[in-house]
């Protein structure tokens, strides 16, 4: 299997491999030309976040800066809201719902590196996609880890680290992050 196979099957591979680099070359790139337009130019701004990500909905805003390492993996529903200083780290895909608000300064990973030091010695990496449901606002300094699925109608609190799967309809916060209360559905 090549180093993109590898990475693509959610099996650990070389994040050195001129493949894997030439994909984050292109995304600094593209995310470099949209974080040097100038906030006065928003139609400028959308149509070269349309350019970064897989697919959006009618509806998108991103406010630089904004960073990534590929962008075709980032997939956002319509109405799609962020603030300032966003980065998702989109080895693997990033899926986000319709109605989704994002705050300053929100880190979304799907890559991870091993425990061990010959793993980190070997340059070696894993994704794993993150999913967020529809109806989410998502606090500032939030930082979202691997493989996480995140559900419809959930606000996480500002500065939590959500490690790990969270139902519909609750407030979550907390580092690691854990439901704090249910939230009514409407």
């Amino acid at each position: 299997m090549t180093e993109l196979e590898k990475l693509a099957a959610g099996d650990w591979y070389d994040f050195r491999d001129p493949a894997v680099a030439q994909r984050k070359a292109r995304a600094a790139k593209l995310c470099q030309e949209f974080n040097a337009i100038p906030a006065t130019e928003p139609d400028r701004q959308t149509a070269k976040i349309r350019e970064i990500f897989g697919s959006t909905g009618q509806r998108v805003s991103v406010q630089a800066t904004f960073n990534c390492d590929y962008g075709k993996n980032i997939h956002v529903g319509e109405d799609f809201l962020s603030n300032y200083n966003l980065t998702i780290l989109d080895i693997a895909p990033v899926n986000i719902g319709a109605h989704v608000m994002v705050g300053p300064n929100v880190d979304i990973y799907t890559v991870n590196h091993p425990l061990t030091v010959p793993g980190r010695r070997g340059y070696l990496a894993k994704a794993q996609p993150v999913t967020i449901g529809h109806d989410v606002w998502i606090g500032g300094k939030v930082t979202i880890n691997p493989g996480v699925t995140i559900g419809n109608n959930v606000v996480i609190a500002s500065g939590a680290v959500v490690t790990h799967d969270v139902p519909d309809n609750v407030l979550i916060g907390g580092v690691p992050a854990k439901v704090i209360r249910p939230l009514a559905e409407k």
